[in-house]
């Protein structure tokens, strides 16, 4: 069987690994252009292409997938199969026709629940108990497809968004084996969704990280989980922005201004929001690495007092 893979992050690289360390006949690759990253903004490849080039595997980096042009090159390839993973790209109608069993899509929620560009974000931030991987055969719509198969993993109280890309691999490199196995089986059987049960999960702004501490301290904890590694939940003190990269609810009331600073001490800020309170653990001050709230208490005494107000 040949297959095309599309895919651009670490979350893509690790499910094409897992089909290569299986000797799958993986014949090119797409994925993103190289695009500038990094406080330098210097080009980089994405990890698809990384994994790629040490695999020596053919590569297309196109800008556009509606030209005639990349659909003669991928008409080509004589793909019995095209998987799509985190690709970034959507894919026409042209190119999902080219493929002999089609196009799948590897989604890491478990649909009709959270279609779109951050369902790993939006589970954690709505405080989902479970999520998981759909693979699903591909449609014109956002991933509207009818589902093959699922996964289902069980999310943890502490569990971040980084902490689900790297797990969820895990049981998606398997699923997407079996599914793979199925077709060419002839025996795959894909399951319409309900779409009437569907929900969308956009793509996180950088606007959304600025923490509001009129919120409950559930709705924040889950916020920070939710936005680690990216774009990084923040706030401000003395009008110095601040990351915050891990934080824990305190099952305490509070009747203080929400964002009033009501303890520090080597366990970590104890700060107040509108109903309980919510202890930070670990942030990060400009140009700095993120650290350890107890190893900043002597450092950054002035900032880090009873009674300073964060969010201003």
């Amino acid at each position: 069987m040949n297959i095309v893979f599309a895919g651009t992050p670490e979350f893509a690289a690790s499910h094409l690994d897992f089909l290569l360390k299986r000797n799958l006949n993986v014949t090119a690759v797409l994925t993103q252009p190289d695009r500038p990253a990094g406080r330098g903004k210097k080009t980089t490849a994405s990890a698809v292409k990384l994994l790629s080039m040490e695999r020596g595997l053919r590569i297309l980096q196109p800008i556009s997938l509606r030209s005639t042009i990349m659909e003669d090159q991928i008409r080509d390839l004589n793909a019995h199969l095209i998987i799509v993973v985190a690709y970034g790209m959507i894919l026409p109608k042209t190119i999902l026709k080219l493929p002999t069993l089609g196009c799948i899509n590897v989604h890491a929620s478990l649909l009709p629940k959270w279609r779109g560009a951050a369902p790993i974000q939006r589970a954690i931030e709505a405080g989902d108990k479970e999520t998981g991987i759909s693979i699903m055969q591909m449609d014109e719509g956002l991933d509207t497809g009818p589902v093959i198969c699922q996964s289902q993993y069980r999310i943890k109280p502490s569990d971040t968004a980084e902490d689900l890309l790297m797990t969820l691999p895990k049981i998606g490199g398997p699923a997407l084996l079996r599914c793979i196995e199925l077709m060419k089986l002839g025996s795959a059987t894909a399951n319409a969704q309900n779409h009437n049960r569907s929900s969308y999960a956009p793509k996180v702004t950088k606007s959304e990280a600025f923490i509001d501490w009129s919120e409950g301290a559930q709705q924040i904890e889950r916020k920070i989980r939710a936005f680690n590694p990216s774009p990084v939940a923040c706030t401000t003190l003395s009008s110095i922005r601040i990351k915050i990269w891990r934080a824990k609810l305190i099952e305490k009331l509070s009747t203080a201004p929400p964002g009033v600073i009501l303890s520090a001490d080597k366990t970590g800020l104890c700060v107040a929001c509108r109903d309980k309170c919510l202890l930070l653990q670990e942030i990060q001050f400009p140009g700095k690495s993120r650290t350890k709230v107890s190893d900043l208490l002597n450092s950054k005494a002035s900032f880090l007092s009873k009674g300073n107000q964060l969010g201003k």
